[in-house]
Order: C-alpha cells, then structure tokens, then sequence
C-alpha cells in the first residue's frame, strides 16, 4: 500500500502577500544559514532564516509591485529580483546592506521571468522579455552590455514570451536559451547567432513553465491545459515531443526539476504540489497543503543529499518547506 503524503515540515507564515517566487541559498559551508528568498505580490522580498523560520530581512525596492522573480548570483549576497515595476534590480546583502546597487528597465509588462546563466568568475547572461512583444532580450551582466535579441521570424505569430531557461551544455560552450511563448510553442535559440534553431508545438495554450536538464537533453513543461509535456534535444538540435502526462486538473504554474535530476515538482492551479519521478514521470506524490493556487516551488541547493527540502509559495500568502525523497 502506498504511504499517505506526508505533512509540510514547516510552514512560513508573514509576507502578508501572495507568493510568487521562492529561491534558496543552502549551499555554503558551515556556519553558513540556509535561506529561502521569497518574492511577493505586495513589492516585498524576505530572507527566510530556514534555523529559525523567520524573517531575518525585509527588501523593498520595487514600488510595492509584485516581485517574480528572485536569484542569487554566486553567493547569497548577491542578489537579483525582477518585478511588476518593469525593473530588474541587483542587490548588495553584504554585512547587513539592503541596498539596490543597479537596476535593468525592462519596458515589459508580462510576467516571464528573467533567466540567468554564469558564463565566467564575476559574468552573468541574462535573458529577458523585451518592451517589443515578442522578442527576448540577452544582457551581460553586471556591465549590462546588450548581447542579441532574440527575434521570431516575420509572419511566426508566436505571441508574448512567458518563460526562459539558459543554459550550455559545458562550460566555455555556446550559450542557448529555451524560450516558451504564447502560442504555446518552445522554440531553442542560439545566443551567439541570434538564431533559432528549433521550434516545438507543445501545447495547446501559453506555456507557463519549463525547465531543461542538460545532461539527458530532455525538458518539460506546463500551460494553462491539464497535460505535461516533455520533450527531448536531438544531437540535430530539434526538439522533438518525447511523450505527455495527462493531469487531473488543468493548470500549471510553475515545473522544476531537482538539481540530482531525480524527481520534479509542479505547482498547481488546483492548489496542489505534484511530485512525479524524472526518468519516466511516474507519478510519486500530491503534496495538498495549501488553500488557493500554487505558484511556485523550488528545490533547495543542500551539498548533502538528506538535507534538501522543497518550498511551495502559493495565493494563500503561506510558504510551504517539505522533505520529500530526500535520501532517493
């Protein structure tokens, strides 16, 4: 008989806000304190002590519009956070700063998160949705350098870009971007050419979420349908449909993939936390917990395997920390 889901193992309560990104920072040494970043609806981002479940730090620098998206760069005291005032900003957290030490216009007004890829000690790419619909910006960072933009061709119709992942196969390779769009399709850029080199049908509505496991050359990602869909990267760079896994209830938010490549987690409209295994998607766990809609979850970054936990941000304005197959 199959073990009843377990119970969240905390559950961080005081952003007074919806919950739209969560970003963890565990990876350091000891004495190092693993935190969570979480972004919300009301322009706040908290640092979540994970000793002491609270707040060690309150950030506000985006006109009390929604944050969605939150990243360190490189350590923990190095900040980015994208929100709904159109900016992009860089944070310095070093002995207790709280400061914006630079900032991205982005003139776009939906909600695709920026991507960001180290390419070298100190340098960033990063992606982002361009003031132009349908077109995807690339930035060095931090000299904020344009690279390329990204441009469908005339007559593609592939409509707004919703999500973004860049990534390259090894260090010193050339830089690709997986961008999903409107029209529900995927599409695989190349950075340096500013070129695409394959586009996928995927789904039938927007693509709200993907991630991309570089290693097995295989990706996945949801839409506001009831179906998964994962695809893989032929050594041609095609995508090609892998297969699909048919949902009980409609609507995806947010898909992550653990950093092991061992399992993933959806974040559901339903309100719910998907937990499937990678290699064949065999469904492991439904994580329900939360009282309104899943909007993101995120693996933690733990060095030792028995120590990583998943966090699920949701409307419900409550973040909720599981160990789950923590020793697979």
């Amino acid at each position: 008989m199959a073990l009843p889901p377990p119970d969240p193992q905390f559950v961080l309560r005081g952003t007074s806000a919806a919950v739209h990104t969560l970003h963890f920072s565990c990876g350091g040494p000891e004495p190092d304190i693993p935190l969570l970043f979480s972004g919300s609806e009301n322009g706040l981002i908290h640092v979540w002590n994970l000793k002491t479940h609270r707040v060690d730090t309150a950030l506000d620098g985006h006109g009390r519009k929604s944050v969605y998206c939150v990243e360190t760069m490189g350590d923990k005291d190095r900040l980015l956070s994208q929100g709904r005032d159109q900016r992009i900003c860089l944070w310095d957290l070093a002995e207790g700063r709280t400061s914006v030490t630079d900032s991205v216009f982005t003139e776009h007004v939906g909600f695709c998160r920026c991507s960001l890829l180290k390419v070298a000690q100190g340098r960033w790419l990063m992606a982002m949705a361009a003031r132009s619909l349908e077109e995807v910006q690339i930035l060095e960072l931090p000299s904020k350098t344009s690279v390329c933009t990204l441009k469908p061709e005339v007559g593609a119709k592939l409509g707004m870009p919703m999500c973004l992942k860049l990534w390259q196969l090894s260090c010193g390779s050339q830089p690709v971007l997986l961008a999903g769009y409107e029209d529900g399709s995927v599409v695989l850029w190349n950075v340096s050419t500013g070129k695409a080199l394959s586009r996928l049908i995927c789904h039938q509505e927007p693509v709200m979420s993907l991630d991309f496991d570089s290693e097995k050359a295989k990706g996945i990602s949801g839409s506001s349908e009831k179906v998964l869909s994962i695809w893989s990267l032929n050594e041609q760079q095609n995508l090609q449909v892998y297969k699909t896994h048919q949902l009980v209830n409609a609507g995806i938010s947010d898909v992550t993939i653990r950093p092991d490549k061992k399992i993933l987690a959806t974040a559901g409209w339903d309100h719910r936390i998907r937990i499937f295994g990678w290699k064949k998607l065999k469904p492991l766990a439904v994580l329900d917990y939360h009282t309104a809609t899943v909007h993101c979850v995120s693996f933690s970054d733990h060095s030792s395997p028995r120590h990583r936990l998943l966090a699920a941000g949701s409307r419900d304005q409550r973040i909720s920390v599981w160990s789950i197959y923590a020793q697979t």
